[in-house]
């Protein structure tokens, strides 16, 4: 088995650009790599300022939906099990009303990340409040929140690819 057919965040990208991030972990470049690209981490340590920007990212850019009731770092959620944060939505008879809560929960790994890597996640769980499937709708939303969605997407795989071979970089 090849170190190419190992990259299980890249499985779904050309051979092309899986041998390419082969040809980086064999020279021990990936970190260089990902450090030229995004030097430091984001400052939104705590579920307060995660919470706070991930508001002001939904007031700019999806006004009209429903509130957000939680956003928080998740310990539960792990990169190996192809989440890296989730969108949850419940409903709630309480009384005569129906209440619903729109939660994001965020891997705690991305806690020391870049904030590009900080933004696609984001992106990508507030995008679920619009749009519930992975459809074409739902990715354009994604690069109407954030214009580099894929290729901070394909970066983000690169990093993880980075932590499972060699641990954190920052």
């Amino acid at each position: 088995m090849t170190l190419a057919t190992q990259l299980k965040y890249l499985t779904g990208y050309p051979p092309q650009i899986r041998d390419q991030v082969s040809s980086l972990i064999k020279q021990k470049k990936l970190k260089a790599y990902l450090l030229a690209r995004y030097p430091d981490c984001h400052h939104f340590t705590t579920d307060k300022s995660l919470y706070q920007y991930t508001q002001q990212l939904k007031s700019q850019f999806i006004k009209k939906s429903s509130p957000l009731s939680k956003v928080i770092y998740d310990d539960k959620i792990h990169a190996v099990n192809h989440a890296l944060g989730t969108h949850s939505f419940v409903s709630r008879v309480q009384g005569n009303k129906l209440k619903a809560k729109n939660e994001i929960r965020i891997a705690r790994m991305f806690k020391q990340a870049p904030i590009e890597f900080l933004s696609m996640i984001v992106a990508h769980e507030l995008a679920h409040i619009k749009e519930k499937e992975h459809n074409k709708a739902f990715y354009k939303l994604c690069q109407h929140i954030e214009p580099n969605y894929f290729q901070l997407e394909l970066d983000c795989r690169l990093y993880l690819t980075q932590v499972e071979f060699f641990g954190e970089i920052y």
